[in-house]
């Protein structure tokens, strides 16, 4: 079960070295954001984007066991559904995906909290953001 901040890092790290990206750092900044968000959508578990200054993925998981590393493998998950010649999405959703490896997000912060039905909502932000149109997430040489 995903308890700490670095297990969020560690995660996501991991992911990022894969395509010769850089690590990023937790950031107590970005996390109260990511906080506060998951706390506003407690009440509805809404899978509604807070719109806010930075990156931002969301999970939901209705079982008590859903942790944080489910959401981060879920959005990883997602990594064959990118191409990265074409920097498309080909068969599916991969915006978490890269948003995760994004070359210029270098701050994480993330946060999982119960609702209704012992479901649970997680949330990481990303700073700065990602997700360009028309840019690609990382450089191609290293893949």
């Amino acid at each position: 079960m995903l308890k700490t901040p670095s297990d969020y890092l560690t995660l996501h790290n991991r992911i990022r070295v894969q395509v010769g990206v850089g690590p990023m750092q937790w950031s107590n900044t970005v996390a109260a954001y990511a906080q506060a968000y998951a706390e506003k959508r407690k009440g509805d578990c809404a899978m509604i984007h807070s719109t806010g200054p930075y990156g931002e993925n969301i999970a939901t998981g209705f079982y008590p066991e859903c942790t944080g590393v489910d959401a981060v493998k879920l959005w990883a998950n997602e990594k064959p559904l990118y191409n990265h010649a074409s920097n498309k999405c080909v068969g599916g959703e991969c915006g978490h995906y890269t948003q995760m490896v994004w070359r210029s997000s270098v701050r994480l912060g993330c946060a999982r909290v119960p609702y209704k039905g012992n479901s649970q909502f997680v949330v990481c932000n990303y700073d700065p953001p990602g997700n360009y149109i028309g840019e690609k997430p990382y450089d191609s040489s290293v893949v």
